[in-house]
């Protein structure tokens, strides 16, 4: 749930959003029947309260009402046409609507902007999170096996947060531009002073806007679980990618087909899915291994790490 300091996070009015915040104690507390009642009536007092119809929404979806669910994130989603609560993507988990485009860029960038100060310890204590180690190993490997050595002219680190990956891919880049949706990551980012280049944009669209064949790597660690579809990002990233450059990524995956959404509202990609949408942009698998680059409640969470050739 959004933070209550955000648009559409308050009515407004005092008194309306304190009966949210007992709605919401109900809630938690277990009784759902209770919460659901304050807020079917708050929502009919207050129709753009966006906030109580989420809530609404997740009450009713914990209650096992799930087309009542649905209705309350219909109308979350319809009152707040940018979706930064994520409305999409809780419908997508009920089966509501696709699940690919489901994920809104102002859903991302809230979500961020709120995770950023503790972000690199909830990841790496929380989660053991070790995504950049593996994708540096990953492209080690890769030079290697080419023949190239291991240093690049220009690289974009692709949804790159507070700036995890470049400690260890920094040395090996002369210039490391960063992207990211959410200017709060970007703040702690810049503070490393590893980047030559940060900008607040999606990172589909700013690769869509470089010039073609300017990065000779392009780097995505733990980012591309925010995106649906990897097709049209590929072949951004491949005419953005010069000769012989490479394009390498972790992913988390799942067994089957195609690209799910996973309870942790984050996209799986199963490994011919990957291998379809690299194939049709004209980039080479170099490399796909299975590997876990983070934990869910201490499991593993299936994944992938791939290096690619244009």
């Amino acid at each position: 749930m959004a933070s209550p300091t955000l648009p559409g996070t308050t009515s407004g009015d005092a008194a309306l959003d304190r009966r949210l915040d007992w709605a919401r104690s109900y809630a938690e507390g277990g009784d759902r029947e209770a919460a659901a009642g304050m807020l079917a009536d708050l929502v009919i007092e207050a129709p753009q309260f966006v906030a109580a119809w989420f809530l609404l929404g997740e009450t009713l979806e914990a209650a096992g009402d799930l087309e009542g669910a649905a209705d309350a994130f219909r109308e979350a989603r319809e009152r707040a046409p940018d979706d930064m609560m994520g409305a999409g993507l809780r419908l997508a988990r009920l089966g509501a609507v696709p699940a690919t485009g489901a994920m809104s860029p102002a859903y991302v960038r809230t979500l961020f902007d709120q995770y950023a100060g503790r972000f690199d310890a909830a990841l790496r204590t929380r989660l053991a999170y070790r995504g950049p180690e593996v994708l540096a190993g990953a492209l080690e490997a890769a030079c290697a096996a080419l023949g190239r050595p291991l240093a690049f002219a220009r690289a974009l680190d692709l949804g790159c947060g507070t700036g995890l990956a470049a400690p260890l891919i920094a040395p090996w880049v002369a210039r490391l531009e960063g992207v990211d949706l959410s200017p709060a990551m970007l703040a702690q980012a810049e503070r490393l002073g590893l980047y030559g280049g940060l900008r607040a944009a999606e990172m589909g669209a700013d690769l869509e806007a470089a010039e073609p064949g300017i990065y000779d790597l392009i780097l995505a660690a733990d980012a591309l679980c925010y995106v649906a579809e990897l097709g049209p990002l590929l072949g951004a990233a491949r005419r953005a990618l010069a000769p012989g450059g490479l394009v390498a990524a972790t992913l988390e995956t799942h067994e089957g087909a195609g690209v799910i959404l996973r309870d942790t509202l984050r996209y799986a990609h199963g490994r011919a899915h990957l291998v379809a949408a690299a194939e049709a942009a004209g980039l080479a698998i170099i490399s796909l291994d299975t590997v876990s680059t983070r934990t869910e409640k201490g499991i593993p969470v299936p994944g992938l790490v791939a290096v690619l050739g244009g």
